[in-house]
């Protein structure tokens, strides 16, 4: 998988997508992340790229022309799945659009800042919008470390056992159940018997009525359909 993101901000973005497990997904190939910084593309050698809004109005808009020539230039170079906008009123990122996402080969993220950008991009290039949540950032970089970071621990060989993705939380529309590791016995507090039974019929049988206790206790809206 190929990510293309483009930003007015690329250091937000170097530390979040340059560690840990992301980091080993690119260095063994099955990952590409490509940074982009669209002052490159700006429309003068100040390195502008936004300019005021028509109609007035406190804060300042990412301009057509900068990210028109860099869209350009990438579509010209290959074919892409989706090419994503971060933005507050954008769709609701959860597991299952992540889940999608990590089907496609290649995707461009584009970063909002300021106010936004010029809606004719909207229009004429995005493809799918998303929001991490109803709230207001400075700009869409922790959203895309975010996307990106949920999408490609989801593809084949990134995490050392396939199976750890299937039973993160949300993936069943259930919170994932409690984890204990050692000591079993930590200050009087002991790790439930049925762990260290070696019986895995029964462990899964208690991860799974854990699961939906803990899910209709804290996220009860998961289990009625809503979202």
């Amino acid at each position: 998988m190929r990510i293309d993101i483009i930003t007015v901000q690329p250091p937000l973005l170097e530390s979040p997508l340059g560690h840990s497990i992301i980091r080993r997904a690119q260095e063994k190939g099955l990952a590409q992340i490509v940074i982009h910084n669209l002052r490159d593309y700006a429309i003068n050698k100040h390195g502008q790229v936004d300019d005021y809004q028509f109609g007035g109005g406190a804060g300042m808009v990412l301009m057509c022309e900068p990210i028109a020539t860099l869209m350009d230039k990438l579509l010209a170079e290959r074919t892409y799945d989706e090419v994503i906008y971060t933005a507050p009123d954008g769709e609701i990122f959860d597991q299952p659009m992540a889940n999608s996402l990590s089907l496609k080969k290649n995707l461009i993220i584009l970063c909002g800042h300021y106010k936004g950008i010029d809606e004719r991009i909207r229009e004429y290039y995005i493809t799918k919008e998303i929001s991490i949540g109803n709230f207001v950032l400075t700009g869409g970089e922790l959203p895309a470390a975010i996307i990106s970071d949920c999408i490609i621990r989801l593809l084949p060989g990134v995490l050392g056992n396939e199976e750890s993705a299937l039973f993160d939380s949300f993936q069943d529309n259930l919170l994932a159940p409690p984890a204990y590791t050692r000591p079993s016995d930590f200050r009087g507090m002991k790790v439930p018997e049925v762990l260290l039974s070696g019986n895995f019929r029964l462990i899964e049988e208690w991860r799974m009525e854990q699961a939906i206790e803990k899910t209709n206790q804290k996220r009860p809206e998961m289990n009625s359909g809503e979202n």
